[in-house]
């Protein structure tokens, strides 16, 4: 068997699979997501998002998790204890890599691709699954969720929250297309996907379904069924809020918080942004 068809069939027989076995396939796996080799969602110009899921790749992950044993990864001669799953350790780098980590407490898990140029800045936090573009610079105290897919020079800034959407296995992790700018304290969660050069202003937050105020366009953006939210390639992105119409909400003056869409990237935002590259 070819070893998505091994995957597939072992994560089928859920607690009933072998665990030699199981524990082989995932860690040939966790080499091929750690090499870029294969990803848990890729480019597919056929599909409606751009997007396609490989469901056999989340089931590998889950079935990697359900077959480790906890092993003690204590670090620094026993001052930093630590406890986790011996099929989940801590990535090992080189200075061949081409990744720099700045010293500080920075955490990136196995079976994760960081490719040439990607600047990690501490603390951060890149999880197993995910798959992470040249030239992107992860800011301090920011995540990459399991399976997130971050493009090349994209940048995470500070405390930017990037949700991996692991479970369900068929639903499509959250997507960064490359050249997007994610301010402080953003959070992209629920398998939405972010085309290129968008800019999501500090404190958005985007969920799967959480409907955007395009104002330019005087449209409202909702995901349609069975697909994530998009936000549309080269959008700028506030944080902005709507009225409650209903219910005692319009009686009490109530608004709920909503991305909304103020401009498309222009030159301006251009020449703000381009301040990115002096820091690479």
């Amino acid at each position: 068997m070819t070893l998505d068809q091994e995957i597939t069939s072992l994560f089928e027989q859920g607690g009933a699979a072998p665990k030699d076995a199981a524990r082989a396939a995932f860690l040939r796996l966790r080499d091929e997501l750690a090499a870029g080799r294969v990803r848990a969602a890729e480019p597919d110009a056929s599909a409606p998002t751009g997007w396609r899921v490989n469901v056999w790749v989340k089931q590998g992950i889950l079935l990697g998790f359900r077959v480790g044993d906890l092993a003690d990864m204590t670090v620094d001669h026993g001052r930093w204890p630590f406890f986790d799953k011996d099929t989940m350790p801590l990535k090992k780098f080189t200075a061949a890599s081409g990744v720099r980590i700045v010293p500080g407490g920075s955490s990136i898990r196995e079976g994760a691709y960081l490719a040439p140029g990607v600047i990690c800045m501490p603390p951060m936090y890149i999880n197993v699954g995910a798959w992470v573009g040249e030239g992107t610079l992860v800011d301090s105290h920011a995540l990459v969720g399991s399976c997130a897919q971050i493009g090349a020079k994209v940048h995470l800034s500070a405390a930017a929250q990037i949700g991996g959407v692991i479970e369900p296995v068929g639903a499509m992790p959250v997507i960064i297309e490359d050249e997007v700018l994610v301010g402080g304290n953003c959070g992209v969660y629920e398998g939405a996907i972010v085309k290129r050069r968008a800019v999501l202003a500090s404190g958005t937050i985007i969920t799967g379904s959480t409907p955007i105020y395009d104002l330019p366009n005087s449209r409202i953006i909702a995901p349609e069924k069975g697909q994530p939210l998009v936000v549309p390639e080269g959008a700028v992105v506030v944080p902005g809020a709507r009225a409650v119409t209903v219910g005692a909400g319009k009686e009490w003056g109530l608004s709920l918080a909503t991305p909304v869409i103020v401009k498309y990237r222009d030159e301006r935002t251009d020449a703000r942004t381009e301040l990115e590259r002096w820091i690479r």
